[in-house]
């Protein structure tokens, strides 16, 4: 498994550079799991990792299965035979053969359980070709998990196979030449686009805002700034349009207003945070923009339903 990053969370937490046996540390009392940061064991040097889920799972103590985390990397889970369920962002997904279940970095998970034959596909943010349907999909607007269609499973599978091949001949030279690490990064833009272009599992919430610009300039903006501000007419006046505008955009690309959408970003963060981390709820309130604990709380309750205290407190 990737190396911990554990920099990024609190002041407590360091970084740990350690072999793909080690995936956990804790801090004294921390109560909270690691942040994984990329480091392939194989190749320091090279930004992607192919491995299989049993070999992954064999390294990992069965309290990191049990837990749930973060990565700073993209997973592609490729789903062959048997049957798992994963979750991620407090959704559970099963996952049988013919799934692909993707966790872009940022998102909480907790790994597949189950007993499965599948390929885990672990890469940086700066490895895969740059191509637009490639940068759309890996986005934290896109979708997580795709059944596949019986007559496009034939070519994902022999898409991983080919760069499951690739990916053994750059691990195996004594340094991967150019052109190794050239064709391992293609063949994984290929995969990468045969999945882009893949029905999404109707029961997600997911849609395909891809024709809507103003709604995508929105989305990017509130990806940026959700801590900082969660004034719609703000976003509206950075992507040039009237407030009213913008509503109109988010109410026709999910049936919401900006507001709703914002304040639904900022307890996402919330929710992720207090599950992952052991921060105090005023210090995640702050974090988040609120200037007082109170507010954050009363915040919370209205769009959770429930306190910070009693949702950290809940089994995930």
């Amino acid at each position: 498994m990737p190396a911990v990053d554990l920099s990024t969370m609190s002041g407590r937490r360091r970084r740990h550079e350690v072999g793909s046996g080690t995936v956990m540390v804790r801090n004294g009392q921390d109560r909270s799991p690691a942040e994984f940061g990329f480091s392939n064991p194989d190749r320091p040097r090279l930004g992607v990792e192919l491995v299989d889920y049993s070999l992954l799972t064999s390294r990992l103590t069965a309290e990191t299965l049990a837990t749930v985390h973060r990565t700073d990397f993209h997973q592609l889970f490729v789903f062959r035979a048997g049957e798992a369920t994963a979750m991620v962002d407090f959704v559970d997904h099963r996952c049988p053969a013919g799934t692909l279940l993707y966790v872009c970095p940022g998102r909480l998970q907790r790994l597949p359980r189950g007993r499965v034959d599948a390929v885990a596909v672990l890469f940086t943010v700066s490895f895969p070709p740059r191509l637009d349907r490639v940068r759309t999909l890996l986005s934290p607007f896109g979708p997580v998990k795709w059944s596949v269609p019986a007559d496009e499973w034939g070519g994902i599978d022999r898409a991983v196979s080919e760069l499951q091949a690739e990916y053994g001949r750059a691990a195996a030279e004594a340094e991967p030449s150019t052109v190794t690490t050239d064709l391992v990064r293609q063949l994984l833009g290929a995969l990468l686009l045969r999945v882009a272009r893949l029905p999404v599992d109707v029961d997600h919430t997911w849609r395909d805002h891809s024709g809507d610009q103003t709604f995508q300039r929105f989305q990017r903006e509130l990806e940026r700034d959700f801590a900082t501000t969660r004034n719609a007419a703000a976003y509206a006046a950075r992507v040039g349009y009237s407030l009213r505008s913008l509503n109109r955009a988010c109410q026709a690309a999910t049936g919401r207003s900006a507001k709703a959408l914002i304040d639904a970003r900022v307890v996402l963060e919330a929710k992720r945070l207090l599950a992952h981390t052991d921060l105090p709820a005023a210090a995640i309130g702050h974090r988040l923009g609120f200037s007082e604990a109170t507010n954050f709380t009363k915040f919370f309750v209205r769009e959770a339903g429930l306190t910070p205290g009693a949702f950290r407190g809940g089994e995930l």
